[in-house]
């Protein structure tokens, strides 16, 4: 489905798998888009982005809003598909597979107990490798570098968290010459890790994750937050009211 331009698969968590599953058994390269209301409407001020995102072998739907806009145009099972969440059942994938995971993104101490956390969740999970970049913009030269560091792994399967929409533009840039699936998951690193805390389930459960972290992190996150979504609500709005409006002329029509 299109919500604002972006393109939304309806899956579920094991739909996912299986597809990622696919694609590896088939040694098919691709990536993967959690998308929340901010990858929605960074796409809408910045096409490029869009166009990156929906060039996604899968979009699921990471956030609360856009299962909900999903429901509201005509798909009443809709569920979310959480970044985080998925990385966990892609791990637990992982290990009955024997797939191989890198870890890309992030930083070095966080990687280092990211890796523990997981270790201990999923005890025959191979780790191919893992590695943290500049958080500056890369030059094509560490881009290549850094693509052939995945090669050289072996990796299956690469979990990417580097943030929107800095990991989906460079999963779009590395797809082309990576025959392994790449997945991004936002913050799962600093979660999963234990460095940052989640919201708890209930705040996901009514939409009102993004209230938590921007009181965890009000400097960072304050525009994102208290500028997309009441633009989200009111073009989302838009969007629904023409959806309806459609649907009431379709059924006129004898």
């Amino acid at each position: 489905m299109d919500i604002l331009g972006t393109r939304i698969d309806v899956t579920t968590y094991s739909q996912a798998c299986d597809l990622v599953a696919e694609w590896i058994g088939q040694g098919q390269g691709g990536y993967v888009v959690a998308a929340n209301v901010h990858v929605v409407m960074t796409g809408v001020w910045r096409s490029p982005f869009q166009r990156v995102v929906n060039g996604a072998q899968l979009v699921t739907s990471d956030g609360m809003p856009l299962v909900w806009g999903l429901r509201l145009l005509g798909f009443p099972h809709a569920e979310r598909v959480y970044g985080p969440d998925l990385m966990l059942a892609l791990c637990h994938r992982a290990q009955e597979k024997g797939w191989r995971v890198f870890l890309y993104g992030s930083e070095p101490p966080v990687l280092e107990r990211l890796q523990r956390n997981l270790r201990q969740r999923f005890p025959t999970l191979q780790f191919a490798g893992a590695y943290a970049p500049p958080f500056r913009a890369l030059t094509p030269e560490e881009e290549a570098s850094d693509r052939q560091r995945i090669l050289d792994s072996r990796a299956d399967l690469v979990f990417i968290s580097l943030g929107c929409p800095k990991q989906e533009e460079w999963m779009a840039r590395q797809s082309p010459f990576l025959p392994v699936v790449l997945v991004g998951v936002g913050a799962a690193f600093n979660f999963h890790s234990g460095t940052v805390a989640q919201a708890p389930r209930w705040m996901m459960a009514i939409g009102l994750e993004w209230l938590f972290r921007l009181l965890q992190e009000p400097r960072r996150l304050w525009q994102r937050y208290l500028m997309n979504n009441p633009a989200f609500v009111v073009l989302f709005a838009g969007q629904l009211l023409r959806h309806w409006l459609g649907r009431r002329q379709t059924k006129r029509v004898p």
